[in-house]
């Protein structure tokens, strides 16, 4: 069963994310304004083109990380037509894997040891990784490039959510802000969800993609949490 026009019409098509393996985006945002929303949402886009997702989930639960695909999906269902829903929920259930670690335990290391364990036993094999949670605050530059190093080595699109902080005015040169200001060139895509009058903004810091962003406007709704255009 082809899930197209949910493809083709997800919002998040204009920014051209996940064609290309290999690849890093970052969401960053103030505590609260909707960075698991949109990871879940960047997720389930990944799922719905054919691709296995690991969500990796620092310091919460899976079952807390299923409810969000749960909710997501339910307001999917509710905005398209689907002739066999349940095909669609069970279909993303197959493609899609929850893992958690306590925030002392997660590196490159043990993420690869737990990702090669899945791999060498043909039990999921991942093009994208979603990692929610991630301290940036206390992560040095070298072991963000091990992670890249990683990413690349497994030929996965991988995403993270980052915390900053509204008293921290550190900012890179390409307008990225802290705590990811010193690390912000290993990622080929930069969200950063800013608190608008009615909505919450994505702006695009940087899309390395092909596609002209220029003129793109997309925000959360604050009640669903969805992705809307214009």
């Amino acid at each position: 069963m082809g899930y197209e026009p949910l493809v083709t019409q997800n919002p998040l098509r204009v920014l051209n994310i996940g064609r290309n393996n290999r690849q890093m985006g970052l969401v960053m945002a103030r505590a609260g304004l909707g960075k698991t929303a949109l990871l879940v949402q960047i997720a389930l886009d990944s799922i719905l083109r054919g691709n296995r997702v690991i969500h990796v989930s620092i310091g919460e639960s899976i079952d807390k990380a299923r409810v969000w695909y749960d909710d997501i999906l339910g307001f999917i269902l509710q905005e398209h037509s689907v002739d066999r829903p349940h095909e669609l929920i069970e279909m993303v259930k197959q493609h899609r894997m929850i893992m958690t670690f306590k925030e002392s335990s997660f590196s490159r290391a043990r993420l690869e040891e737990r990702l090669n364990d899945l791999v060498l036993q043909d039990i999921f094999k991942p093009d994208c990784l979603v990692v929610d949670g991630f301290d940036f605050e206390t992560t040095d530059r070298a072991s963000m490039e091990d992670l890249k190093d990683l990413v690349d080595s497994m030929s996965l699109q991988a995403w993270f959510t980052a915390i900053c902080h509204r008293a921290d005015r550190r900012v890179s040169p390409t307008g990225v802000p802290a705590p990811c200001h010193e690390v912000d060139d290993l990622f080929d895509t930069v969200i950063l969800l800013k608190p608008g009058k009615d909505n919450i903004n994505l702006e695009i810091i940087r899309n390395n993609s092909e596609q002209d962003t220029s003129g793109v406007s997309l925000n959360l709704d604050p009640t669903t949490m969805m992705v809307k255009q214009g």
